[in-house]
């Protein structure tokens, strides 16, 4: 019983799954077996039999019927025949339900929406990812967007009518087709005609429109001998007016052209204004131009001497003198930026120009924040001063050109991107005034840029003069033999088609058939009728009135492409970026190689130091010497002193015992001795001892600033410095004035300290002591040294050095045996000899055969005295040290009159006070103004750079430079490269 419920269970799972897949069921309800039946209304949740099934059983078996099931097993005794039939009766009816149309319909739509939607997904991963470029469009642009009033858009659109008139009248050109078609098939000779025929192809051609077909062009040509003889003027003027039909249809494109293109100008502009207020200002980067620009001043600075590993391509505009090279390159800024002149000399120097879109119409120099306004007349005035003043600093003393090149960046709406270099113009006579060597000079200048094997030669020819005046075409020949990278220009052809002859000139010129030289292109341009004041606008509309109205496009001499700067501008561009495209990678890796070598030369040399460049080293030398400057603070007040007191005293002694102690002690008198020293000693300190003093100040503090620099130099210090620390010193002592104001004081401080007299105890009368005996022995000594100079060696000295005296010597020696034998006999004797006793110390020499001269005698004299009265200075000096106890009571003992040592405390006393004086002035005043002279040296050689390079040398220094320019310009060129590859 158990195993046929089952059964039916699973029975009624089947239906109920056949059910919910859509089946329907022919059993009804009732003819299930009851526990079918009884399931079915439990989980249908329905209780009435009679109701039908809920959904619920049917979601509920759906998911049962996930499950896997076993066939019911038949009944016994059937064997199971009647479940086989059921089987197979299930199996058709589901084919047939199946085979249904709309269960085709409802698949096909299924999987043709599924198949659609994969192709869908395949096209959507081919396009390109443009969400790295959503910064480039502002947010506003899409709030604009949604604001844009599209029917006042559609109404300011032209209406077709309008349109229409712009287009060519196509009936009466297909009937002028069918004439001419005619006239030529039915043999008609146009003679001059034909010429005009192949214009009108050209004229064709360059305008878009579809030209004349070859065949009638031969057909012409092959019956010109027979159709002589149908020449009509009607034919001529028909085809004369299908020539300006042609002509005026091409111009109103044109100017349609030109007025969108003003309209997407100002639409850019707008967008730009709103990019630079801010908007964006975190997201913007720097422009493709800007970045080579920046790549290519690096190289200027790195190599001056434009080395051939700088092959990066840029535009060099080369010409003859006055040819109009500045003016092309005005009309390609659109904006007259450089000085002008008459006929004279006004590009001394290579000016590169960086050329790129932006919404303000603005110059700038590369070392220079100021904006050039070049919508304004007195703004362009200022740019063209500053470029003028930039190339005449550039210049040499004695020279007429430089090869510095002056780097200038212009931005506006609608300028085409690109980096031209303007080159003085190439000469044939050096004129008044020039150097000598000016055209070779310039011959060597365009020479350099010019072999660089990428970059564009835009060659600039005046066509109002022969062309066998010609200088550069050669020069260009020369350096590109084959046209591969020559723009030609030929300029000032308004005046080429009035003043020649032969108007096929100009069309040989521009065929490259006239000159030798090749070339990727050829343009004819008009820049002006020669006029200084004309504007860019105005040169403009002469340009196209010109060639709207000239023969030469008109009959087919030049082509449309070849007219106008415009046309100029973009050819160059594109020339421009292709090379770039094609080279800049290439000199990426080369100096990637470049970059690699350096490094390992480094290492190689100096692998225990830091790569340093110039402006780093003078960094960290400046940092040395501001702290040997500070540590001249740190210099104790008793150090100041006793160097500046020693100083002073050596400059001073000689005057005080010369000029001083010796004339008042040799008057053997105490109150003249007295008196003179006071006399004296006022007169020094009026006009010699401040000045003295100062000069020992100034020169104390210059050798302890060499003395600290010195010591701080062996601490570990490098000698790539020293001639940098030397040229700041002497720079910096240079500039140093002393406080002149401080002598003053100076004077009255010492002028009160020799005026006391008073010493007031035995210490202080020790310390003159000593200081006196210190004194007259170091004169004893020297006095004694100048005396055996006199005489020469003494026995002692001859018999073991064996030398001898000199004759001169030898009448010095017994010189002065005869005069110490005087001084013998008178021991007071004064400072100076009689005559009676010079006439008898003469007569006593010459009976020893001794011819002497008095002068010599007087000079022996003097010697031999100062060192007698020396000796016995020193004596009395002995004696004076138990004197103080009657100095201080005034006892009056002619043995114990000690003046002279008073007279050695004022001196001393003096030099205390004034070391002292000098001291608070150094401490106080000159060691910072010092410092501040050192820190404006150092200024100041920080931005002069050929000093740092003059001061700063060697070859560690130079690889150091050469790493970090190879690594900046590689560095750059990785940046550009990049986004090089993205606008791609």
């Amino acid at each position: 019983m158990l195993r046929v419920g089952s059964q039916a269970a699973c029975m009624a799972c089947r239906n109920l799954v056949s059910t919910n897949m859509g089946v329907r069921f022919r059993v009804p309800l009732q003819k299930l077996h009851p526990l079918s039946r009884a399931i079915h209304h439990r989980y249908s949740g329905n209780t009435n039999p009679q109701r039908p099934p809920h959904r619920t059983a049917a979601r509920y078996f759906t998911s049962m019927s996930r499950l896997p099931m076993r066939p019911p097993k038949p009944p016994p005794g059937s064997g199971g025949r009647s479940h086989q039939q059921q089987r197979h009766f299930w199996v058709a009816r589901l084919a047939s339900r199946l085979l249904k149309l709309r269960y085709i319909l409802l698949g096909t739509a299924v999987g043709g929406g599924y198949t659609a939607k994969k192709t869908y997904e395949e096209w959507k991963d081919m396009l390109p990812d443009f969400s790295e470029y959503n910064w480039i469009i502002p947010d506003f642009v899409w709030e604009l967007s949604e604001q844009i009033d599209l029917d006042k858009l559609a109404q300011a659109l032209p209406e077709m009518e309008e349109i229409a008139k712009l287009l060519p009248d196509f009936d009466k050109i297909g009937e002028n087709f069918t004439f001419l078609k005619s006239l030529l098939s039915s043999g008609v000779s146009l003679g001059s005609e034909v010429k005009g025929a192949s214009g009108l192809h050209l004229l064709l051609e360059t305008s878009g429109d579809p030209p004349l077909k070859a065949t009638d062009s031969s057909a012409a040509a092959t019956h010109d001998t027979s159709d002589k003889q149908y020449k009509k003027s009607s034919d001529k003027e028909k085809l004369d007016q299908l020539q300006e039909e042609l002509l005026r249809t091409q111009l109103k494109y044109q100017r349609m052209l030109e007025r969108l293109e003003k309209e997407n100008k100002e639409l850019r502009k707008v967008v730009l204004q709103k990019d630079d207020k801010g908007i964006h200002q975190r997201k913007v980067k720097k422009s493709l131009i800007d970045l080579y620009s920046e790549v290519l001043d690096i190289l200027s600075d790195y190599d001056a001497n434009y080395n051939t590993q700088d092959h990066l391509p840029r535009v060099v505009v080369v010409g003859d003198q006055s040819a109009g090279k500045t003016s092309v390159l005005e009309m390609i800024a659109q904006a007259r930026i450089f000085p002008r002149g008459s006929g004279e000399m006004m590009t001394r120097s290579p000016v590169k120009v960086t050329l790129s879109e932006g919404p303000h119409h603005v110059a700038m120099f590369k070392d220079s924040g100021r904006e050039f306004d070049l919508t304004k007349e007195e703004d362009l005035a200022a740019l063209r001063h500053e470029i003028e003043l930039r190339m005449r600093k550039s210049v040499k003393e004695g020279q007429t050109v430089s090869s510095e090149t002056i780097s200038l960046s212009v931005k506006g709406p609608g300028i085409q991107r690109m980096v031209l270099v303007d080159l003085p113009g190439v000469i044939s006579t050096v004129t008044a005034g020039m150097a000598s060597d000016t055209k070779e000079t310039i011959f060597r200048i365009s020479k350099a840029y010019m072999q660089n094997p990428n970059a564009i030669i835009l060659c600039i020819q005046d066509g109002s003069v022969d062309a066998e005046r010609s200088i550069v075409t050669d020069l260009v020949s020369q350096m590109d033999p084959h046209g591969k990278r020559t723009i030609f220009v030929l300029t000032k052809v308004d005046l080429a088609e009035k003043n020649l002859a032969s108007p096929s000139r100009i069309q040989q010129i521009v065929e490259g058939k006239l000159f030798p030289m090749k070339a990727l292109g050829y343009f004819a341009v008009v820049t002006g009728k020669g006029s200084t004041g004309e504007s860019i606008d105005s040169i403009k509309d002469y340009e196209e009135d010109f060639f709207q109205n000239s023969r030469l496009l008109r009959d087919g001499m030049l082509k449309a492409h070849q007219v106008t700067t415009k046309n100029l501008s973009l050819a160059v561009s594109d020339c421009f970026w292709k090379m770039v495209r094609e080279s800049v990678e290439q000199q990426a890796d080369v100096f990637k190689a470049s970059r690699f070598n350096l490094e390992t030369e480094w290492k190689n040399n100096y692998p225990r130091l830091r790569e340093l460049d110039r402006n780093e080293l003078y960094e960290k030398a400046k940092n040395e010497i501001l702290d040997e400057v500070i540590s001249l603070s740190q210099v104790t007040p008793q150090h100041w002193e006793s160097i500046l007191q020693k100083k002073l005293w050596e400059r001073v002694s000689t005057h005080v015992i010369e000029n001083i102690y010796l004339p008042a002690a040799q008057t053997m008198d105490s109150g003249t001795f007295n008196t003179t020293v006071d006399i004296k000693l006022k007169q020094w300190t009026d006009k010699q001892l401040p000045h003295k003093a100062l000069e020992v100040a100034w020169e104390t503090l210059q050798e302890e600033f060499a003395r600290f620099m010195a010591e701080y130099k062996g601490k570990d210090q490098d000698d790539i410095f020293d001639k940098l620390k030397e040229a700041v010193k002497d720079e910096s002592i240079k500039r140093h004035k002393w406080n002149e104001r401080a002598m003053d004081s100076l004077r009255v401080i010492q002028h009160n300290a020799l005026e006391d007299r008073s010493i007031t105890d035995k210490p202080q009368w020790d310390a003159a002591i000593q200081f006196m005996e210190e004194t007259l022995q170091s004169r004893l000594k020297d006095t004694e040294s100048v005396i055996r100079d006199m005489v020469g060696p003494d026995w002692k000295q001859r018999w073991m050095n064996w030398i001898n005296r000199t004759p001169d010597q030898h009448i010095r020696n017994e010189t002065k045996n005869e005069l110490e034998r005087l001084l013998k006999l008178h021991d007071e004797h004064t400072a100076y000899l009689a005559n009676d006793e010079v006439t008898t110390v003469r007569k006593n020499l010459e009976g020893r055969a001794v011819e002497v001269d008095p002068v010599l005698i007087k000079d022996t004299w003097h010697q031999l005295y100062r060192r007698h009265f020396l000796q016995k200075a020193l004596a009395h000096c002995s004696l004076c040290k138990r004197g103080f106890y009657y100095y201080q009571r005034h006892f009056v003992d002619s043995e114990l009159e000690c003046n002279d040592v008073v007279l050695f405390w004022r001196i001393q006393r003096m030099l205390v006070i004034t070391a002292n004086t000098l001291r608070q002035q150094l401490t106080n005043t000159e060691v910072r103004r010092l410092e501040k002279n050192v820190k404006e040296v150092l200024e100041d050689f920080g931005e002069d750079m050929e000093k740092k390079s003059h001061l700063i040398t060697g070859r560690r220094v130079q690889l150091a430079e050469d790493l970090k320019k190879v690594r900046e310009i590689q560095e750059k060129l990785e940046a550009f490269i990049d986004s090089l590859h993205k606008e791609k």
